[in-house]
């Protein structure tokens, strides 16, 4: 009876600490929410009376031409980031590489009594431009229909403004900033980063932080706004398979003299089914699974499938019309295009000689380049092929049947932050204050992003924290950034770093 009453007191005393518990977790989410609603309203507030300052900055910015390979329009664009972030008092630098190259912006803004820090990425070059396919020139900011256009409006001079502009309004409302800043502004990402790894190498204690922020890409399709906790790693192929040195006749040869063209469709049709299915053996034995984290989110996002399937005109989608959501977090084969004799006025009935496919390879962790290089090559032998790295000798194509020379590209493995971390938690909070729509968390984007380099030297979770429109033209001709993107996009940085350093405990 004793051991009975006991075990009743304390579970009725167990109770009573829970419910106080969470009386008082409740008093603390409704005195931050509304610490939120009001760091929301006075960054609004000073937005709207600055709206014209802040429009002329960005696009007296996006006036710079920026291609990586223009070295004086991109010193140009350097030069004039570090005067707009010394206009922020942020500490600012050039981080160059000994090679040459586009410099990093690099700054710094301390936060009295933060204990985390934070770097916020971008990057300030931009695509190469076909004047021809442009309304209006690229480099002349027009403001049209709410959308201001030019090249980089969007990606990624619009994070930018945005993320200073978020200091702005915090300095200007005397609110506290929760974590330390760090800036690392990139100007050769639209040039595939080829100073970045030997940069970040030596500048691995400069740029050390607790979590880096990249403002890179769009939101989601819906117009909600949108955290992304991973990007899917990338590698390349092009597979040349050979047929006789010379054209022939097919109806004297056909039948008799092996076609590459038809060869390379069924190479193509070994390692892919008409569903998506990477039919390599063993390919899928490094995935790692989804987890339960993952597939919650997965659920809560929405749904924008029906209206793209109307939108590209396809009566159906790959797997049974399986979410896009889902397949992108599996791995990928495309084939990018296919070139072998020839078709409509080219045609002609010949054997051709050669056949080429170029293939891109969408990896997921934890995949790796160099693993699906060697499972590729596994399959090609296992197909009957001598693989070379050139195109084959006389004496080569003697002595082998079938041929196939590989040219691989470099590629980089994909990154995941775990979507139920401390970090991402409270990424997706503060976020969330400075949004009316729930923010779609969303595991991983379907694109591939470089960030394996940062994950790799620095050993520091990544997320994405991108607020530009879905349909904004990027890498394409008249790039636009919609304006309501720009403005929320503010609140939302500006109350990342208000309050991300409260909530990520």
């Amino acid at each position: 009876m004793v051991n009975s009453e006991l075990f009743l007191m304390n579970r009725r005393f167990l109770r009573y600490l829970f419910t106080a518990f969470l009386a008082m977790s409740a008093r603390t989410v409704t005195a931050q929410s509304a610490d939120a609603a009001s760091i929301r309203h006075q960054v609004r507030t000073f937005r709207s009376e600055h709206e014209t300052n802040i429009l002329n900055e960005l696009e007296s910015f996006l006036a710079i031409p920026n291609l990586a390979s223009d070295t004086a329009g991109i010193r140009r664009n350097a030069a004039r980031l570090v005067q707009m972030m010394a206009a922020r008092h942020i500490a600012t630098k050039l981080l160059e590489s000994p090679s040459g190259g586009p410099p990093v912006v690099y700054g710094e803004l301390e936060s009295p009594g933060a204990t985390k820090t934070v770097v916020f990425y971008a990057h300030y070059d931009g695509q190469p431009v076909d004047t021809t396919q442009w309304a209006t020139p690229p480099w002349r900011p027009v403001l049209r229909d709410g959308r201001l256009y030019a090249r980089s409006a969007s990606d990624d001079k619009a994070p930018i403004e945005a993320m200073l502009t978020a200091i702005d309004g915090l300095s200007a409302a005397n609110i506290n900033r929760s974590v330390n800043l760090k800036f690392f502004f990139e100007g050769e990402e639209e040039a595939g980063s080829p100073h970045l790894h030997d940069n970040l190498v030596r500048n691995a204690g400069l740029v050390r932080a607790d979590a880096w922020l990249f403002g890179d890409g769009p939101i989601h399709q819906s117009r909600r706004q949108e955290v992304v906790f991973g990007v899917r790693g990338v590698t390349g192929a092009e597979l040349t398979v050979y047929g006789p040195s010379h054209g022939l006749h097919s109806g004297h040869y056909g039948n008799w003299a092996p076609n590459p063209v038809t060869r390379l469709a069924n190479l193509i049709a070994s390692m892919r089914d008409d569903d998506g299915r990477i039919l390599i053996k063993t390919y899928y034995n490094d995935v790692r699974p989804i987890t339960a984290a993952e597939r919650r989110a997965i659920a809560n996002v929405p749904s924008i499938d029906s209206a793209m399937r109307v939108e590209t005109q396809l009566a159906a989608t790959e797997a049974n019309d399986a979410p896009l959501v889902e397949r992108i977090m599996l791995p990928a084969l495309n084939l990018r295009g296919i070139r072998g004799g020839g078709v409509g006025a080219t045609a002609s009935n010949t054997i051709p000689t050669e056949a080429t496919a170029s293939i891109d390879f969408r990896l997921v962790p934890a995949q790796t380049p160099e693993h699906v290089r060697a499972l590729v090559e596994a399959h090609l032998k296992s197909r009957g092929y001598f693989i070379v790295d050139h195109v084959p000798t006389a004496a080569e194509r003697m002595a082998h049947a079938k041929i196939v020379k590989v040219a691989w590209e470099a590629g980089y493995p994909a990154t995941r932050v775990a979507i139920d971390s401390p970090l991402a938690r409270a990424v997706l909070h503060a976020t969330q204050d400075a949004s009316d729509a729930p923010v779609v968390a969303l595991p991983t984007m379907g694109g591939s992003l470089p960030l394996y380099d940062f994950e790799q030297v620095l050993h520091t979770p990544l997320i994405v924290l991108p607020i530009v429109n879905h349909d904004n033209n990027q890498h394409a001709a008249n790039e636009n950034l919609r304006l309501q993107n720009l403005f929320d996009g503010i609140e939302v940085y500006a109350s990342v770093v208000a309050s991300l350093g409260t909530y990520w405990k």
